[in-house]
C-alpha cells in the first residue's frame, strides 16, 4: 500500500525543521515540503537541500512574489487597510496565498492532509487553516504545535540539536522572524516584555534606525493609476519592482518602523517589531492621493470600511464573502485615484511635498481666501443659522424647564 501524504508549509526555520523528523517519528506519512517564497530572503537551494536531508520526499519551491504584489499587498493597499493603527498585515495578507499554495500541491500530490509549523498561541494557525478550509474544506489539518509535548522555542532547539539539525536560532537570540516582500517582524526573546526598550540595533533587517538613517532628505514621486503604483520618479515599474526599490529607499531613511503591543484574534495581546519600509511610503501616498480625489462622504466612510478590512485580513478571513463585498465598494472608489504624489523622506517621517492628479474635486479659486463665483460669503449666515439650528432648540428647551442647566452647559 501506498503511503499517505502530507504536504508541510515549509521554510526552513526552527519550526518547521523539527516537524519533518517529528511527523516521520509520529506518522507513517510521505512528507512533501513546499516553500512558498512570498519574498524572504533565503537561499532556495539551502532550503531545499535542507528539507531533503531531514527526511522530506521532495520540495515544492513556489515563488508567488509578483502574485503577492498585485493581488494580495495591492488589495489591502487600496483599503488603506491597517490594523490597531498601526500594523500594515504584513504576515496576515501573504497567508491566504501561502494556504492557496498548498492546496495547489496537495491536489497536485494527492495529498488529504496539510501540516503546518504556526505556534498553538498564534494568529497564523487560524489563518492558514480557515483559508485551506475556504479553498478545499476536505483537506486534514497536522498542527504539531497542538500535538507534541514541546513547550517552548527553548525546547525547540534541543529537539533540533538532538537530531543534528542545523538553525539559524540560537536559545540568546530567539526571535521569531517572518519576512516577505512588505515587512520583517520580530518577536520573542527580550520584546517579549513591554518593560524592555527594542534593541533596534540587534534586530532590524531591512531599516537603518533613526540614528544611522541618512542625514539628508530625500524626495520620490509615485505615480498611480485606479489606485495602484504604476511609476517611481517617472519609470514604469511592475508592482514587484516599485515595492523592492521602495523598500531600499525606505530603509536607508529609517522608514517604516513600528513596536507594537497588539491584540491577537486567540484572545491575549503579544509585542511585535515591524519593519515595513516601503509599504509605509505606498499607504502614505496612496491616502494623501485619495484626499485630492475622493468626496467628503465616501472619504469618510471609506475610512470605516478600512479598519473592518483590516481586521477581517487579521483574522484570517481573506476568502469571506464580506471581504468580496467590500472589495466591489473599494474597487468603485479607485476609479479616480490616478495621479502624482511627491514625498519627502527624512529620519523616519514621510511628507507630502505636491500632488496633482486630473481628478482632483480640489479648486484653488473656490478654497482660497478671495470671491469665488460659487461660493459667496453672505451664503455662510444661513447655512450656520440651519446648522446651529438643533442646538438653539435644544438649549431653548432646557432653559424653559432647567434654567440652570444652561448655564452649567456655557462654564
Amino acid at each position: 500500500m501506498k503511503k499517505e501524504k502530507v504536504v508541510l508549509a515549509y521554510s526552513g526555520g526552527l519550526d518547521t525543521s523539527i516537524i519533518i523528523p517529528w511527523i516521520k517519528e509520529n506518522f507513517d506519512f510521505e512528507i512533501i515540503a513546499c516553500c512558498v517564497n512570498v519574498g524572504q530572503e533565503d537561499d532556495m537551494v539551502e532550503v531545499k537541500n535542507k528539507a531533503l536531508l531531514s527526511g522530506a520526499s521532495k520540495i515544492y519551491i513556489e515563488d508567488v512574489t509578483d502574485e503577492f504584489v498585485e493581488s494580495y499587498v495591492f488589495d489591502a493597499l487600496k483599503a488603506n487597510a491597517v490594523y490597531e493603527g498601526k500594523y500594515l498585515l504584513g504576515t496576515a495578507i501573504a497567508r491566504p496565498l501561502i494556504a492557496k499554495k498548498l492546496v495547489e500541491v496537495a491536489h497536485k500530490e494527492g495529498a488529504g492532509y496539510i501540516a503546518h509549523g504556526c505556534t498553538g498561541k498564534g494568529n497564523d494557525q487560524v489563518r492558514i487553516e480557515t483559508a485551506i478550509a475556504s479553498i478545499d474544506p476536505t483537506i486534514k489539518i497536522i498542527a504539531p504545535w497542538r500535538m507534541w509535548d514541546i513547550q517552548s522555542r527553548e525546547e525547540a532547539i534541543q529537539y533540533a540539536e538532538d537530531r543534528n539539525i542545523q538553525l539559524n536560532v540560537t536559545k540568546e537570540k530567539i526571535y521569531s522572524r517572518d519576512q516577505n516582500l512588505l515587512h520583517i517582524s520580530h518577536e520573542g526573546g527580550h520584546i517579549e516584555d513591554p518593560k524592555n526598550k527594542a534593541k533596534l540595533d540587534e534586530l532590524l533587517m531591512m531599516t537603518k534606525t533613526l540614528k544611522d538613517a541618512k542625514n539628508e532628505p530625500e524626495t520620490v514621486e509615485i505615480e498611480f493609476n485606479k489606485g495602484i503604483p504604476v511609476k517611481l520618479n517617472g519609470k514604469e515599474m511592475t508592482g514587484k519592482q516599485i515595492l523592492i526599490e521602495l523598500n531600499k529607499i525606505g530603509g536607508e531613511h529609517g522608514i517604516g518602523v513600528i513596536d507594537l503591543l497588539e491584540n491577537r484574534m486567540v484572545g491575549m495581546k503579544s509585542r511585535g517589531i515591524y519593519e515595513t519600509p516601503g509599504g509605509t511610503i505606498l499607504w502614505y501616498a496612496h491616502n494623501e492621493l485619495e484626499r485630492l480625489v475622493l468626496e467628503k462622504d465616501v472619504q469618510h466612510h471609506k475610512a470605516l470600511i478600512a479598519e473592518k478590512y483590516a481586521e477581517l485580513i487579521y483574522n484570517g478571513m481573506w476568502f469571506s464573502g464580506l471581504k468580496q463585498a467590500f472589495d466591489a465598494f473599494v474597487l468603485e472608489t479607485q476609479q479616480n485615484v490616478t495621479g502624482k504624489i511627491s514625498l519627502e523622506l527624512y529620519k523616519g517621517n514621510v511628507l507630502s511635498a505636491g500632488m496633482e492628479s486630473p481628478y482632483a474635486i480640489y479648486d484653488e479659486d473656490i478654497s482660497s481666501f478671495g470671491y469665488s463665483e460659487l461660493y459667496d460669503h453672505h451664503d455662510a449666515e444661513g447655512f450656520i443659522k440651519l446648522f446651529s439650528l438643533p442646538y438653539k432648540i435644544k438649549a431653548h428647551c432646557l432653559d424653559k424647564k432647567h434654567p440652570s442647566s444652561v448655564s452649567h452647559m456655557a462654564k
